[in-house]
């Protein structure tokens, strides 16, 4: 028997964008093909046959139940259509080539008015005044061009 999916699950870099899974059929079982584009959204978790089984027994699904009263039997709460949808907008987004097209500024994603200078204040290395905390600790972090980071926790009495 051919066990490509269980020798080498993982197909994708986790740096670049999903192009391709492992095939399971309506069993959730592996077909050992691959299929090149990203798998949609599911929650499924592909599990071995077992070598001996008395009778075929259909595995019942599992009833999300997120304490919330939202998910019964009769109707499910369903997030991997919103999931799937987000991922359609997104992969739309990021085909336009033309940065314009893209409708994305400080303004539209902050809902908001930007006050350059305040802004051109934070991008220092000197903090600006704040009153001593009643626990005389505070906390600096830094983070580089990379976005590595590092926080401390400094007494300021």
């Amino acid at each position: 028997m051919d066990n490509r999916f269980f020798e080498q699950p993982i197909l994708n870099s986790p740096y670049l964008y999903p192009q391709r899974h492992w095939e399971l059929d309506e069993n959730h079982q592996p077909t050992q093909n691959i299929v090149e584009k990203r798998r949609p959204a599911e929650y499924i978790t592909p599990i071995p046959k077992p070598r001996k089984q008395k009778r075929d027994v259909e595995q019942r699904d599992f009833i999300f139940n997120e304490g919330l009263g939202l998910s019964t039997a009769k109707q499910q709460y369903d997030p991997t259509s919103m999931i799937n949808d987000l991922r359609k907008s997104v992969d739309g987004w990021r085909k336009m080539i033309n940065p314009n097209d893209w409708h994305v500024t400080p303004e539209t994603t902050l809902k908001a008015q930007i006050d350059e200078e305040a802004w051109e204040s934070l991008h220092s290395d000197v903090s600006r005044p704040f009153p001593a905390p009643l626990s005389g600790r505070i906390a600096v972090k830094v983070i580089n061009h990379l976005g590595d980071e590092v926080m401390k926790v400094f007494r300021v009495r």
